[in-house]
């Protein structure tokens, strides 16, 4: 998808925030999103994932967000009854410019939205990198789980802080708001604020 095109795009709404680069399970039982696995399997078609900021996954009448995530499916599975167990990864990141009719199943006009073209500052990474560690580190101690913190700094600009993103132990609105941010740079300012204010809930 080029940075000047809409199309009609399958929509999966999700209690949770889908980054590029991020991997997702899904387990798809719904009759609505058993169509739109059907139909992106068939056509080797991405979907989108947007964050539901009010209301649940199952049954429909949510309110969506309107930044979200392409994903490409890359592990899938369809069981006997019916069901999907399948492995997503991010792409990219869009918008929704229109919601269409959600028969079949949710489906939106999209358009891709490109990080600014910048590099983070070594010193803003190496925040990044220790909040990182500090905060894992207050996490486990408190005895919860947490993803491994194995940020990859040979990454450049989008894909490392997006990858941070997904790493950090935030919740779905804080990094809903991080996928908003226009670029690499605010992205992992404002993700020190996040990480800063979580370690302080902890410290606490």
């Amino acid at each position: 998808m080029t940075s000047n095109t809409t199309t009609d795009t399958p929509m999966f709404p999700l209690g949770s925030v889908l980054v590029p680069g991020g991997a997702i399970p899904l387990h798809i039982f719904e009759d609505r999103y058993q169509r739109l696995m059907r139909r992106c399997v068939d056509n080797e078609e991405q979907f989108g994932v947007v964050m539901i900021e009010r209301g649940s996954e199952v049954g429909g009448g949510e309110v969506r967000s309107v930044v979200g995530c392409l994903a490409r499916i890359v592990e899938h599975e369809e069981l006997p009854d019916g069901r999907w167990a399948a492995i997503a990864v991010g792409t990219e990141r869009i918008v929704v410019e229109q919601w269409l009719d959600d028969d079949p199943y949710p489906r939106a006009t999209v358009t891709p939205w490109p990080d600014l073209d910048e590099v983070p500052a070594e010193d803003l990474v190496l925040k990044v990198t220790q909040l990182l560690h500090k905060v894992h580190s207050l996490a486990r101690d408190a005895g919860h789980q947490v993803p491994p913190n194995r940020l990859d700094l040979t990454l450049l600009g989008t894909a490392l802080s997006h990858q941070a993103c997904q790493l950090s132990p935030i919740g779905p609105l804080d990094r809903y708001n991080l996928l908003r941010e226009p670029g690499p740079v605010a992205r992992l300012e404002s993700l020190c604020e996040a990480l800063d204010g979580v370690a302080e809930m902890f410290s606490a």
